[in-house]
């Protein structure tokens, strides 16, 4: 039988739907009863990363993230994921919060970077500006001996998340996504982080020649492989994540 795992969804609304999309497209079943049970807290409340951590003037989410945790848990939730890079920064208080396993999308995503850029590799990160703040990638990367690598106009990124929470996946916001991974493969990384799930929607303006590597397509991996795992599994699975 199949974990449930509970989603911390709204951030944004939009790439919350896209990680239930990939997670159904990512099990084959020949009946319903062969997908994963997902209990989705679709909480666009949530307050702003960005105004918190950017702005210094926003509420924090941390609480709200911790009580989403329970509300998730209390339903029925044996693991937790959430897709939302920079939400990854609370993941403390997420963690203080429940005793069920929580799927660690930066440390995933560090361990595919490592596979593919191998070790003294670049990796650029297409993220928000909040990400390059809080140094979300940096220890997991530098640990694996990778050299993490930002894009030069925070600016421009910031404005196509905002462009994308408001209007969608548009041109702009393609075309100022595929012009911070033209300059990152300028600067010798080949291989990208697409950590951002609202670049998740326009992953494929990356420039050309890149290895693309989207966070969220970890975060789904790891989701499937939960749900389809025995309890010894799972609890290896909840040590592992937890160690940075």
């Amino acid at each position: 039988m199949m974990r449930r795992v509970g989603i911390l969804g709204g951030m944004g609304p939009e790439a919350t739907v896209l990680v239930m999309q990939k997670v159904l497209a990512a099990v084959h079943a020949d009946d319903d009863a062969g997908h994963i049970p997902l209990i989705v807290d679709q909480n666009p409340q949530v307050p702003s990363r960005i105004r918190h951590l950017i702005e210094g003037v926003g509420v924090d989410p941390a609480p709200v993230l911790a009580d989403m945790a329970r509300r998730l848990v209390a339903g029925g939730a044996e693991a937790l994921a959430m897709p939302c890079n920079t939400a990854h920064h609370y993941a403390p208080a997420i963690l203080a919060a429940v005793d069920v396993p929580f799927l660690d999308m930066v440390a995933l995503a560090a361990d595919r970077a490592a596979e593919l850029a191998g070790s003294g590799g670049r990796v650029g990160i297409l993220a928000s500006p909040a990400v390059r703040k809080v140094g979300l990638f940096d220890t997991p990367l530098t640990a694996r001996r990778l050299t993490p690598l930002y894009a030069d106009d925070d600016e421009a990124l910031l404005a196509a998340i905002r462009r994308i929470k408001a209007e969608g996946p548009c041109h702009a916001a393609r075309q100022a996504l595929r012009n911070a991974s033209t300059g990152l493969a300028a600067r010798g990384a080949c291989v990208q982080m697409i950590a951002c799930t609202e670049f998740s929607l326009i992953g494929n303006a990356v420039a050309d020649r890149v290895t693309a590597l989207d966070t969220l397509d970890c975060l789904v991996q790891a989701i499937v492989a939960f749900a389809a795992s025995g309890p010894i599994n799972a609890l290896m699975r909840f040590n592992c994540l937890q160690k940075q």
